[in-house]
């Protein structure tokens, strides 16, 4: 009899698992692939290791304006491109693999179909606990558009999973969605030359972010000759080709490949016995991540809240906490969101649309440009801002957004922040250091408070 049987080994799984076991709990883990879930394997790292490759060879590009003369040319070697993404993610799926061991936790390699609350089946042997958590992650979003079975089959259409194993850089890569992971992969095979069209449905991209940050990513695209096509439906998927309508207007492009990215669809097969209560297609947990079920607890993409892999290891680990007698919630309003564009974007809390709608008249806001900062200029990033939303009263934080080459490390800060119920002026008061970026967040505060001092 275990504690604990954990359901999927991806960053939700893996992180309760051994969370579990230090608690004390007797945990076992099943996992029908590599430890690591999408993130790891077919997410978060992959795209990350190429998009570095991608930004070394776009500064070699400008070395010139640093005062460094290259002579002679230099390419992608895709090849190898490919396999340093491999090593990174072979290197990561084994650290996870020995954490696992090293807490003692039983390891199942198979898929885990599940007989009731307190039993799984795995390659023939049934093992029961008293607690079940499920990760079962989630699949790339296959649109139901006509040619799209056969150009999957022929190569032609691919998602997110396949395209990290193509083998050669496209000329010409269409992108149906333009949200964040389609974002980036546009910049990432744009800043690589390909020729790259994203086909929106809608009449903006990144359409849940906030009006500056997806002001600011167009105009990154658009320098990176970025075509977008507003308000666009996918009607049909050739061989070489796709027809969509925009403006009542039926249109053929052309191009090497097709890459769908209209979102993820949670993985629920092998769960189906459990009856547990679905909600939009993901199954619903409150804020202490419980089912309609007792005793069964469901993070990650599977409840299909916050698909982001930090979210699911939150997630996992309150779930734990829970089972051991806890009153741990999560507040997804203090969960960041991270685009590894160039130059990044960071978030956290609410836009500038949805405060002014939930504290209407009681906001301000303070934008800084990052065109103004010392370490920025130095390192010729100068394209950003920071900007934070707080409340009139009390000044506190309640909404900040990042555009900057490090704005993923950035918005740690403003999230302790916001978990602390902080303010713009206890922002102030903190001696950031210089020259750095991060000064950028101490001039954004000085607006809320009273007037940026370098600007």
């Amino acid at each position: 009899m275990y504690d604990l049987i954990v359901l999927g080994g991806g960053p939700g799984g893996y992180v309760a698992g051994i969370k579990a076991s230090q608690l004390g709990m007797k945990v076992a883990i099943i996992e029908k692939n590599k430890y690591g879930g999408v993130c790891l394997n077919v997410g978060c790292i992959p795209t990350k290791t190429m998009l570095k490759s991608a930004r070394l060879f776009s500064d070699m590009l400008e070395a010139e304006k640093f005062g460094i003369d290259i002579d002679g040319s230099f390419n992608i070697n895709w090849e190898n491109v490919i396999n340093r993404k491999d090593g990174v993610v072979n290197k990561l799926v084994a650290g996870v693999e020995f954490l696992l061991k090293k807490n003692k936790i039983d390891m199942f390699n198979g898929l885990g179909n599940v007989i009731d609350k307190n039993t799984v089946e795995v390659n023939g042997e049934k093992i029961v606990c008293k607690n079940l958590l499920i990760c079962t992650g989630s699949n790339a979003r296959i649109p139901e558009i006509e040619g799209t079975k056969e150009a999957l089959e022929k190569g032609y259409l691919m998602t997110s999973t396949e395209i990290l194993k193509i083998k050669e850089i496209p000329k010409k890569l269409t992108i149906i969605g333009g949200g964040v992971i389609g974002v980036e992969f546009a910049i990432l095979f744009a800043t690589l030359g390909t020729k790259v069209s994203i086909i929106q449905r809608s009449g903006r991209i990144l359409d849940a972010l906030d009006k500056d940050v997806i002001k600011e990513i167009t105009e990154v695209l658009d320098e990176k000759n970025v075509e977008i096509i507003y308000n666009a439906n996918t009607k049909y998927i050739g061989n070489g080709y796709i027809n969509y309508i925009s403006n009542e207007k039926k249109v053929k492009l052309e191009g090497d490949k097709v890459l769908v990215c209209i979102g993820r669809v949670p993985n629920l097969k092998e769960i189906k016995n459990l009856n547990l209560e679905i909600e939009r297609g993901a199954i619903k947990t409150n804020n202490r991540m419980e089912t309609s079920v007792n005793g069964v607890y469901a993070a990650g993409d599977v409840n299909g809240i916050m698909q982001l892999a930090h979210v699911a290891s939150h997630e996992g680990v309150i779930a734990v906490e829970n089972m051991f007698g806890g009153d741990e919630k999560i507040d997804y309003n203090k969960a960041p969101y991270c685009i590894y564009t160039f130059p990044e974007v960071a978030g956290v809390g609410l836009t500038e649309s949805k405060a002014k709608k939930q504290y209407p008249n009681e906001i301000k806001i303070s934008k800084f440009p990052l065109s103004v900062n010392g370490k920025a200029l130095a390192e010729g990033e100068e394209k950003g801002f920071v900007k934070i939303i707080a409340t009139k009263k009390y000044n506190e934080v309640i909404g900040v957004h990042i555009v900057a080459s490090h704005a993923t490390d950035m918005i740690s800060e403003m999230v302790t922040i916001m978990e602390l119920e902080g303010t713009a002026r206890e922002i102030t008061r903190a001696i950031h250091p210089h020259p750095t970026m991060s000064e950028a967040v101490v001039e954004s505060a000085l607006g809320i408070v009273d007037r940026a001092i370098h600007i």
